[in-house]
């Protein structure tokens, strides 16, 4: 019979994307992939060692190239967002930056969505200018900004949706389009979603990046970053950033993510079921002055959510009457909640952009990427949400 595709809980359980007789490359034949924590790799003779390093045969080396437990990884992240392949990084900062430099030089320009995560917008702002590289910041929710920022020097788009802390979504098929036209590479951060909700590929962009620190482990345990990508420039990630770089993921960090994988889609669907009734509890409050959320009616590209997006992941952002004091009150008075940066957590996170994720936008960037004094972030865990919405209620008392 013909091999069955996979459905993608299958797939982030069994690490591949088609039925078959489960085959090992462990001599132990373990059924969870191994931790294989070493340096190095033995060779069977000096030709044999030629022949890996100058990729003639396939084999592991030095584990800052690669690593058994690592390209199980690659693989099923690789399947999961349907690229040609995957590399797997230290953190999603150098995943980010793996990237840039894999297709930007010295002299030519990226154009970037203008909210972005802190570190993102300090890596453009403070690095890449000393690298050459000039980047220039649009509002892309408008494709007619990127439309018109794209010129001969570009080489790359890079767009962030949904947008950390505000929830602002561009249209990726369409950016897709645009950056096409023109020849440029387009990569979308995709941590606010994972392939879970979100394809960025299947929508015509060349690369997905994710900090897999937050949803792809899911338990707030390890720092990593991925790109997945559709075509041969995954090769230069690979060879040139990986290696050059030397940003590699440890192999015990890469055991954490796929142990993460396992429980991708059901924990997805917990931190959506909760933030939606988060969201609606937000709303309806009387301190409340804005909710930021994507399946609420209110939210001004709900249509674009439900045609890009399979569901909200878990992010809300909401705003008080009383501005930033009022949101610090709150923020100090939860019980539950913890107050800490990061996301995608199985405990519900809160934490206030302006003065923490996002504390390198000056207040100019932040007025223009829509980031007010008083907006708080909240990454909704898969506790019970009614425990969730009570522990908010309290603290929004002492607001």
């Amino acid at each position: 019979m013909k091999k069955r595709k996979l459905g993608f809980s299958t797939i982030s359980i069994h690490c591949k994307d088609t039925a078959s007789r489960h085959k090992s490359d462990d001599p132990a034949r373990a059924h969870a992939t191994p931790i294989y924590q070493t340096s190095t790799f033995m060779f069977d003779s000096a030709e044999h060692g030629a022949a890996v390093f100058a990729g003639k045969q396939e084999g592991y080396s030095y584990t800052r190239f690669g690593n058994p437990t690592q390209a199980v990884l690659e693989r099923a992240m690789a399947h999961l967002e349907g690229g040609r392949s995957a590399v797997t990084f230290a953190s999603g900062m150098a995943a980010t930056t793996a990237v840039v430099v894999s297709v930007v030089r010295s002299g030519e320009k990226v154009v970037a969505s203008d909210t972005l995560y802190g570190g993102t917008h300090l890596l453009f702002k403070r690095t890449l200018p000393k690298m050459g590289i000039e980047v220039v910041d649009v509002d892309a929710s408008d494709l007619r900004n990127t439309e018109r920022a794209i010129d001969k020097k570009t080489k790359l788009v890079f767009i962030e949706t949904p947008a950390n802390p505000t929830l602002k979504l561009i249209d990726i098929a369409r950016t897709a389009a645009i950056a096409k036209k023109h020849g440029v590479a387009l990569a979308v951060d995709n941590t606010f979603c994972t392939p879970y909700y979100q394809n960025p590929l299947a929508l015509g962009a060349d690369f997905a990046v994710h900090s897999a620190t937050k949803y792809i482990s899911g338990h707030g345990d390890t720092v990593a970053g991925i790109v997945v990508g559709s075509g041969s420039h995954m090769d230069i990630v690979r060879k040139d950033a990986l290696s050059d770089m030397g940003a590699s993921i440890s192999p015990f960090s890469a055991w954490l993510l796929l142990r993460g994988l396992k429980t991708l889609s059901v924990r997805m669907q917990k931190h959506s079921e909760n933030a939606i009734e988060v969201a609606k509890f937000l709303s309806k409050h009387p301190k409340v002055k804005h909710v930021w959320f994507p399946w609420l009616p209110s939210h001004p590209q709900h249509a674009l959510a439900k045609r890009q997006m399979r569901g909200p992941g878990g992010i809300v952002s909401f705003e008080l009457k009383g501005g930033r004091k009022a949101g610090a009150k709150m923020m100090n008075a939860v019980e539950l909640c913890v107050l800490a940066v990061s996301l995608g957590d199985v405990c519900t996170l809160i934490q206030h952009p302006a003065s923490m994720t996002h504390a390198s936008y000056s207040r100019e960037a932040l007025r223009r990427a829509g980031i007010s004094e008083g907006l708080v972030r909240i990454s909704v865990g898969i506790e019970d949400a009614d425990d969730i919405i009570y522990d908010l209620k309290q603290a929004l008392t002492r607001a």
